[in-house]
């Protein structure tokens, strides 16, 4: 029996095909928001661009297969390659990085379509809508390309965290307004080679300018900004190419992004404007945050004495903060958690939204060392526990618990919802020095009467921790 194709309807499996990849990014994303199924909907979303992938080849009119399947193998053996190699504390910087990537390339995709249409030719979809689509996806993906490749950069340590001069403000300003000028001409009509590398030359240079103003402090929301301006570059290109799977896929991810974003700038009680134009999160650099005055001194203890206390406990909160990644102390952390539930006494692990140097970095990172998700809590389900748990355990953060959010009004982070340790009835700091945060704010909770710190990298005073428990 002969399978006759020619009355097959390549057009409609090709839809179908796309349909069905935009279900899968669909459900992946939304089995993305729990960690429980975290894992399915990753491997539903890569289904989902395998399927949107492989449809590409069945075009009528494609022919460059050799290029694109040279392109495919490169970058698949690139990313697994990283992905195996990368430290889970690289994971911010790998995001940034892959976030800047896809910008790029719908930044890419629209570079081509209006080079054609400065060439004479006509866009995929022609018309002075998809004309604008077009300029407007390249101009916010190529903000995002190289946002976001200061951010990695950043957070690598390949360059110093902020840069700031008189009149920056004003100045990005005005660069700004130059290039909308040129995406205005770029949507007017015709227009040459020149018009169009000076558009995408200003769209580059807004990019860096926006990053390279913001600190440490405020990675985590930046790192969403762009990944919400990626999903957006690639849904208005997506329109341009008439590629369903694009369009859905970008406008899910943009969507989803713009609402991450929103919820960690509110976790801050700040303004997304306030992020991207204050100087708050400038102190990781030497910058100059604004000081609190402070009474007191802290109070040093050992890790010995600590873990007597914690032994002996009945509530232990512990709250991991970007020094216990640096140490890379969770699996250390997590075994102390193991001995002390063996004693009968109750842990769980706090988390604030913006802990870390992106959105979900804690959680990553415990989940990695097999922490149940039943133990840990977000800010608004443990701060009601903290007046009533022995010890809150610090491992690493900074801002976060800073008790000037609630009792000093001239703070730049008065406001900012923060985890209640200070109301621990003992509170013991894990922490390399006594330097401030990455705010550059001095951290009131260290000079509280129940505050003890234990100086030290945190794996080796989590292992000391864990020496002294055992020897009980």
């Amino acid at each position: 029996m002969e399978l006759n194709l020619e009355g097959l309807n390549f057009e409609l499996l090709i839809e179908v095909a796309y349909f069905a990849a935009a279900i899968l990014f669909i459900m992946g994303l939304k089995a993305m928001s729990s960690p429980v199924t975290a894992r399915r909907g990753i491997f539903w979303a890569g289904i989902g661009m395998l399927v949107a992938t492989l449809v590409s080849f069945a075009y009528p009119d494609m022919h460059n297969y050799i290029p694109m399947t040279a392109a495919i193998l490169i970058g698949g053996i690139i990313a697994w390659w990283t992905g195996k190699r990368v430290a889970m504390t690289d994971m911010p910087q790998m995001i940034a990085l892959y976030n800047g990537m896809g910008g790029g390339s719908a930044a890419a995709i629209a570079a081509v379509e209006l080079v054609r249409l400065s060439a004479g030719g006509e866009l995929t979809l022609s018309g002075p809508v998809s004309q604008a689509l077009a300029v407007i996806g390249a101009l916010i993906g190529t903000i995002a390309f190289s946002g976001s490749m200061i951010a990695f950069a950043k957070l690598q340590g390949w360059m110093r965290k902020v840069y700031r001069f008189k009149g920056q403000q004003i100045f990005n300003l005005a660069i700004f307004g130059a290039l909308l000028y040129y995406g205005w001409v770029l949507t007017g009509g015709s227009f040459g080679q020149n018009e169009l590398m000076i558009f995408f030359g200003l769209a580059l240079l807004v990019g860096v300018l926006m990053t390279i103003g913001i600190g440490g402090a405020d990675m985590p929301v930046v790192i969403s900004l762009y990944n919400a301006l990626t999903g957006l570059a690639v849904g208005f290109e997506g329109f341009v190419l008439q590629n369903p799977a694009m369009m859905i896929a970008g406008i899910v991810v943009g969507s989803a992004g713009t609402l991450l974003t929103q919820l960690m700038a509110r976790a801050m009680n700040r303004s997304l404007g306030n992020v991207l134009f204050s100087s708050f999160g400038t102190g990781d650099d030497g910058g100059s945050g604004s000081a609190v005055e402070v009474s007191g001194t802290m109070k040093a203890i050992n890790a010995a004495d600590a873990a007597i206390t914690m032994a002996y406990a009945e509530s232990v909160i512990i709250v991991p903060g970007y020094g216990m990644a640096v140490a890379q102390a969770q699996h250390k952390v997590w075994e102390l958690t193991k001995i002390l539930q063996e004693k009968g006494v109750r842990v769980s692990f706090a988390i604030h939204p913006v802990a870390g140097r992106m959105p979900g970095h804690m959680n990553v990172l415990l989940a990695e060392a097999g922490v149940p998700y039943d133990l840990i809590y977000d800010l608004e389900d443990i701060n009601s526990q903290f007046p009533t748990a022995d010890v809150a355990l610090v491992i690493g953060a900074n801002d976060v618990v800073n008790p000037a959010a609630r009792k000093d009004t001239s703070s730049p982070i008065y406001g900012m919802p923060i985890l209640d340790a200070d109301k621990a009835r003992n509170v013991f700091v894990i922490k390399r020095g006594q330097g401030t945060g990455f705010s550059g704010i001095e951290n009131l909770l260290f000079f509280e009467d129940n505050t003890r710190m234990c100086y030290g990298d945190a794996q080796d005073v989590a292992q000391k921790l864990i020496t002294g428990v055992k020897s009980l």
